[in-house]
């Protein structure tokens, strides 16, 4: 089913008759500058601030995010769009069975896929880790919270479309939408449903999972998890799911974002188990621990350097015994100003003829 993105949009279980109804185009200029677009642009950028913020948390410093974030966000969307074109293929074909150049790259038309732009940004860390000898596993701990925000924010873009919603519902939160002038359907919005279990991981992660870390990397699959949980259940009830290609299971299509979201909440949970319970990981080793005792190591070390120093050029420096010291800079026990200070002279007999 496809909504008409001029129609209004409602919650008649909660709001009674009162509608929105935004323009997908917040600037008609040339293709348009688009909500969807510009909604993206702050989820990214909502999710770069919480980055650099939390730097230093993970070892890491603002550099580092926005060096990353350069290479990561063309990337993303590139990602992105490749992922959704590659198993929406047929819808960027002509009459004649070629391919659509053209559309397959019109962006502001919608068509992009989160999973693409994650499979995109973790490309992009590994080898920007590898480029700067970081660990890759601290870098995706911070970047999972400012992914989790921007999916968070971003979601808002599907619901200004009219896209991304589930089948048929009576429920009290239940969206009217319109399919046609004279017919609509109300429907489960999954939209909000994402960016409510998106909420609720960030928070999660920000004052739970973070605060016990105990390895690099929990983060990341931790957000594989509760992600991967999410989608599986809310891609189900969607009904513009991509598909893998013609496969079935028990004579059903397969949703490739259920797929991957199984697959990828089987294995997060198996590394949880693994680092936690069987390898029994500690924060010793996180990496920003690991830096912590270096620089505590270093300026421990510091004032034992400065305490031998090297001499001047030229001047041999030779430890000075105490019977070398100037006088008066040691005193004996009972000694006083009173009784070290200026005495008469000795009394001599004058001096007589030399012999």
């Amino acid at each position: 089913m496809t909504a008409l993105k001029d129609m209004p949009i409602s919650f008649p279980g909660l709001f009674g008759d009162w509608e929105f109804n935004p323009d997908p185009i917040a600037i008609h200029i040339g293709h348009g500058i688009y909500w969807y677009g510009i909604i993206l642009a702050v989820a990214m950028l909502a999710g770069l601030l919480l980055c650099m913020r939390q730097a230093k948390h993970y070892g890491l410093t603002q550099d580092h995010v926005l060096d990353l974030v350069l290479w990561a966000v063309p990337s993303c969307i590139i990602g992105a769009r490749l992922y959704y074109v590659i198993f929406y293929l047929d819808l960027y074909r002509n009459d004649d069975g070629s391919l659509n150049w053209g559309e397959m790259v019109a962006v502001w038309d919608g068509g992009l896929a989160i999973y693409g732009a994650v499979i995109a940004a973790l490309i992009v860390v590994f080898f920007y880790t590898r480029h700067k000898k970081l660990p890759f596993f601290a870098m995706t701990d911070l970047g999972a919270l400012g992914l989790i925000l921007g999916q968070i924010i971003g979601r808002w873009a599907n619901f200004i479309n009219r896209e991304a919603f589930g089948g048929l519902t009576d429920l009290p939160w239940r969206m009217r939408l319109w399919v046609s002038p004279t017919q609509y359907i109300e429907v489960h919005p999954t939209f909000l449903y994402e960016s409510l279990w998106n909420l609720v991981g960030l928070l999660l992660l920000l004052f739970v999972v973070s605060k016990g870390r105990r390895f690099d990397g929990e983060n990341t699959w931790f957000y594989f998890l509760w992600y991967g949980l999410g989608r599986f259940w809310i891609e189900g009830l969607r009904t513009d799911s991509l598909y893998l290609f013609d496969w079935t299971f028990m004579g059903q299509p397969i949703r490739v974002s259920q797929a991957l979201s199984l697959v990828l909440v089987i294995v997060a949970a198996f590394m949880l188990f693994y680092n936690i319970k069987i390898r029994k990981r500690s924060s010793e080793d996180l990496l920003v621990n690991r830096l912590a005792r270096a620089q505590l190591a270093a300026e421990a070390a510091a004032p034992a350097e400065e305490g031998t120093a090297a001499p001047a050029s030229g001047e041999t420096a030779e430890p000075q015994s105490p019977a070398e010291e100037p006088a008066g800079s040691a005193e004996m026990p009972g000694d006083s100003q009173e009784e070290t200070g200026p005495q008469p002279p000795e009394e001599r007999p004058p001096a007589g003829p030399t012999a």
